[in-house]
């Protein structure tokens, strides 16, 4: 096994044994970075001399004191809306050219703090405005979407070109593409990451979360990043939290709730197959299956679209009027559509919010976790714009794709996905399992658990 093919889990024991160095690590993970580069097109910009640098102290460190945690000389990439001091946070977006970072965003610090190696910025959709992420190719078959707009990092972390990675969520920018690329995404409750020094699309409904091969990675890349941080206004002071799951699988007591409705309709069978076996697998754990009605699913799309539009442009609005042919085609026109919003279509979003979250607490507080589809099918063919289901309708494919994510974040809750198999085309599928505010813990004991049975587990990628 190759250095760059560990988890972070299994990467953090090997460096604290001694067994192989950080800078052995990160140099692995740079040499593959260049073989599947010019592929798939996971980063935007790659910093190899900054990593090897800091590779070098972090093995001194180590040699000297010992590692600081799991994440001491652990090679990460960062979606490209993330400062880093001193590199360039693009967003991938002409309007951004030329624009360095003067100080480290908060996550950045942290993982910086536990001693983490940064060796890029993956690439995300423009200001993370999308569904698919176009620079960049799905890692099990490139001629389709890699997912968005988080897709440069899953695609990272799929092809093993990076440990770990971060990604941002506002309607499923980090669980879409860890389940189209077969890996592991947490967004975590709103308010318990901060977001300062993150390029932000929808403040109300933006998260900051990992992606991971592991359920086991993605607590312990939580625990560093977890935390209050006052230059945040949406930052909450949480109580601090364990993350990390125990080793066993037993999950008797632990009440998981089936949607009976809104999960499972408009659903490819195979991805419905696919996570029933899965959810079938939690009860043979010792979880006790419930029955769950979602509430107000006719709101939910139109609550998330009108608070994430008229916020967007918000956020746009100076640069739009100077420099709007610098905007890619499609997220131009998503922009000035907002515009033309008024403040009462976006407070009557703001007090569907509310209705649509209490309503889901109350659902919420019968059971421990819900399981369902994370997507409603695998990752169509690049360029593809549309779906047809079954019944006939047709459902647009960033529609399709952030249709069963949306929820979680208009309600904040926290959502994983883990992987649950390959379709007929070899094409992952992902089950997301959500709980209720705060309580990472347990969606992280269920994933965990059944993840360890053994059942997820498919081989990487062939890039």
């Amino acid at each position: 096994m190759q250095p760059y093919e560990l988890t972070v889990a299994d990467a953090a024991e090997a460096v604290r044994t001694r067994r192989v160095s950080p800078v052995e690590l990160v140099d692995s993970v740079l040499e593959r970075i260049e073989q599947v580069q010019t592929r798939l097109g996971a980063y935007a910009s790659v910093t190899a001399d900054r990593a090897r640098d800091a590779a070098r102290r972090a093995a001194d460190e180590i040699a000297g004191a010992g590692a600081r945690g799991p994440l001491h000389g652990i090679p990460a990439g960062l979606k490209d809306l993330i400062d880093v001091a001193g590199t360039a946070t693009s967003a991938n977006s002409r309007v951004r050219e030329g624009h360095r970072a003067t100080a480290d965003s908060t996550v950045a610090a942290r993982l910086s703090a536990a001693g983490a190696v940064f060796v890029g910025k993956t690439h995300t959709h423009e200001f993370a405005y999308g569904l698919t992420t176009p620079q960049t190719a799905n890692a099990w078959d490139r001629g389709r979407v890699a997912g968005g707009s988080s897709g440069g990092s899953a695609v990272a972390v799929a092809a093993r070109a990076a440990t770990f990675a971060l990604g941002t969520d506002t309607g499923g920018s980090i669980r879409v593409p860890a389940a189209l690329n077969g890996v592991v995404g947490l967004k975590p409750t709103y308010g318990l990451v901060p977001r300062h020094g993150v390029t932000a699309l929808s403040w109300s409904l933006d998260h900051v979360g990992p992606i991971t091969r592991t359920v086991e990675d993605a607590a312990l890349v939580l625990g560093a990043l977890a935390g209050h941080d006052p230059r945040d206004p949406a930052s909450v002071a949480a109580p601090p939290a364990g993350h990390r799951p125990g080793p066993g699988t037993d999950l008797t007591g632990l009440r998981v709730g089936v949607p009976a409705n809104y999960y499972f309709d408009h659903v490819d069978p195979h991805v419905e197959a696919a996570v029933r076996r899965a959810i079938a697998r939690l009860e043979e754990l010792g979880a006790r299956l419930v029955d769950v009605e979602i509430p107000m699913t006719r709101y939910i799309r139109a609550t998330h679209w009108g608070l994430m539009v008229p916020e967007a442009s918000a956020y746009h609005e100076r640069t739009l009027r100077a420099v709007p042919d610098l905007y890619s085609a499609d997220v131009r026109v998503l922009l000035e559509a907002g515009e033309l919003m008024t403040a009462g279509d976006y407070l009557r979003a703001q007090r569907a919010r509310t209705l649509v979250r209490q309503a889901w607490l109350d659902m919420a507080a019968t059971v421990d976790v819900i399981a369902a589809p994370t997507v409603p099918m695998t990752a169509v063919d690049s360029g593809r714009t549309t779906v047809t289901w079954g019944d006939g309708t047709v459902e647009s494919v960033s529609d399709a794709y952030v249709r069963l994510s949306a929820p979680a974040n208009v309600t904040g809750v926290p959502a994983l996905t883990v992987p649950v198999g390959l379709d007929p085309q070899g094409l992952p599928i992902g089950m997301q399992l959500m709980g209720r505010p705060f309580d990472e813990a347990t969606v992280l004991r269920a994933g965990h658990a059944y993840e360890r049975t053994g059942t997820a587990r498919d081989p990487a990628p062939a890039v």
